[in-house]
């Protein structure tokens, strides 16, 4: 298992993930949001994610928030699976005014 994470805000997050605990052996739900310029979302953008990543839901914009797109993988968290998860499905929003920069793990 990999100890030693880039120092970035993901490395962080694996940091502070190990520093409590985190069983990194077990897969685990890993929840990735995608987030838009302009709500709502490209049906076409959530058809193409859904194709890819099945477990998809929108959370519509609040007083206190801006609507995204949330989808789940199932996975053993590596900083490698979010990296390349984030890129690829960035590029797959980037047309539509998308980006996926944030993910996270209940534990």
């Amino acid at each position: 298992m990999q100890t030693v994470w880039p120092d970035d805000a993901d490395g962080d997050v694996f940091r502070r993930m190990q520093s409590s605990g985190f069983d990194f052996a077990q897969s685990h739900e890993i929840d990735f949001n995608v987030d838009f310029k302009t709500w709502p979302p490209s049906k076409d953008f959530l058809h193409a994610l859904h194709a890819t990543y099945p477990r998809i839901r929108l959370y519509q914009p609040s007083d206190d928030m801006n609507g995204y797109v949330e989808f789940v993988v199932d996975a053993k968290l590596t900083y490698e699976l979010v990296m390349s998860i984030q890129d690829s499905v960035s590029t797959l929003a980037l047309p539509y005014g998308g980006v996926c920069e944030s993910w996270g793990v209940m534990h």
